[in-house]
């Protein structure tokens, strides 16, 4: 018959100074002890130190008890021992671990409650909080464990929409990490603009195109069709248009800090739009974008014909070109990461390892991974793990 494992949880609290952490180990050390999880978090300068040991045969509780108590009173700090049985108490023990990660703009303490209750209703347990961003989102993440990622999804979905916030829900592990190759839509998603409709608007045609594009942009049309009959209307337009509405666009608020904290941490970017690469390819040369697919507009002697040359950029060949690029890096597709808001984004979305609606119609965000409604682009950084503290340190 075999000894059931003996857990013991050591737990810290109080004033944060140099050397706890080492003096506390330097204890444990002399004993027959294996760390099975350590947690700290310093919040305002307050200490919260957690110590997850396994024990093969029974501890010299006394000793340990002792031993740690005298450090805590040494240090000023407050001490807690619980023992069980079995390494319940280990996250790996009860199921796949889960990261939820939550973003509101602000984020009230309601919305924590729901998001808290959601996951203990559901049966799993949050392990970890910590806090990614605070300015001008707030954003936490909440390591769980033994939650249903399908169910938690919905439930979390759902609580989301109620309290006005954004929530994700991915596996946990080394999943995240393995993500190599981000791929974005253009207008509306990198930039705050749909090129056509400038396009349009030097055209004279601007309320007739805005309506097709809305109407595109929704599902409701043909995306090829559409695009076709938008192009028509700017025949004759003056090619220099292009350069004007080039220089024109707008960025979306964090596009700049999303592509070069990535470039820095050695990912890869790409663009796909329905747009034109007569537009938006000097500006993906400007942010250092590596791959670039959109429509090209035919030009004759100076002037817009109103057709396309080459193939047609629509909702399958965005998916296309997000295989093309993966392919071209190296990266699995199960490490890609595809961003969008329109209909047309829904294969690309489907594709990818992880599918990002922003700022989405409501046919996008229901069939993305993940949706987010604050109006920063740099928010994906926090979808993959990496904090504003980390971006400010930069590389």
């Amino acid at each position: 018959m075999n000894t059931p494992r003996t857990s013991l949880l050591i737990t810290l609290t109080g004033r944060d100074r140099p050397g706890v952490t080492s003096r506390l180990f330097a204890i444990l050390a002399r004993h027959p002890v294996s760390v099975l999880d350590v947690e700290q978090v310093v919040i305002r300068g307050r200490l919260v130190l957690g110590v997850l040991l396994g024990c093969d045969s029974p501890p010299d509780l006394t000793g340990i008890h002792a031993a740690v108590s005298a450090l805590a009173g040494d240090l000023g700090l407050e001490a807690e021992i619980t023992t069980g049985s079995g390494i319940s108490g280990d996250p790996a023990a009860r199921g796949g671990r889960l990261h939820v990660t939550v973003l509101g703009s602000p984020l009230a303490p309601a919305a924590i409650t729901a998001i808290a209750g959601r996951i203990a209703a559901s049966g799993a347990n949050i392990d970890r909080i910590g806090r990614l961003a605070q300015q001008p989102v707030t954003c936490i993440e909440m390591d769980i464990s033994g939650g249903d990622p399908a169910m938690l999804r919905e439930d979390l979905a759902r609580a989301a929409v109620e309290q006005g916030i954004d929530v994700a829900v991915q596996r946990g592990g080394l999943h995240r990490r393995a993500l190599r190759l981000i791929v974005m839509d253009v207008d509306s998603t990198l930039i705050q603009d749909e090129v056509i409709d400038l396009l349009a608007a030097r055209a004279g045609c601007a309320e007739e195109v805005a309506k097709v594009t809305a109407a595109a942009m929704r599902g409701e049309l043909d995306f090829a069709a559409s695009l076709r009959e938008r192009v028509s209307l700017l025949a004759g337009l003056d090619a220099r248009v292009l350069d004007e509405v080039r220089a024109g666009l707008r960025l979306t608020a964090g596009a700049r800090t999303l592509i070069r904290t990535l470039s820095d941490l050695g990912y890869k970017s790409g663009i796909v739009s329905g747009g034109f690469v007569q537009v938006i390819g000097p500006l993906a040369a400007e942010l250092g974008i590596g791959y670039v697919a959109a429509n090209e507009l035919d030009i004759s002697a100076g002037k817009l014909t109103g057709r396309l040359r080459g193939p047609l950029i629509d909702r399958a060949a965005k998916a296309e070109a997000l295989r093309r690029f993966a392919a071209d890096a190296g990266v699995p597709l199960s490490q890609t990461v595809a961003v969008g808001d329109g209909a047309n984004d829904l294969d690309m979305i489907a594709a990818a390892g992880l599918g990002v609606a922003f700022n989405a119609k409501p046919v996008v965000r229901d069939a993305a991974d993940t949706s987010l409604s604050v109006p920063y682009l740099d928010a994906i950084l926090y979808l993959l793990g990496i904090s504003s503290d980390d971006v400010a340190a930069g590389p």
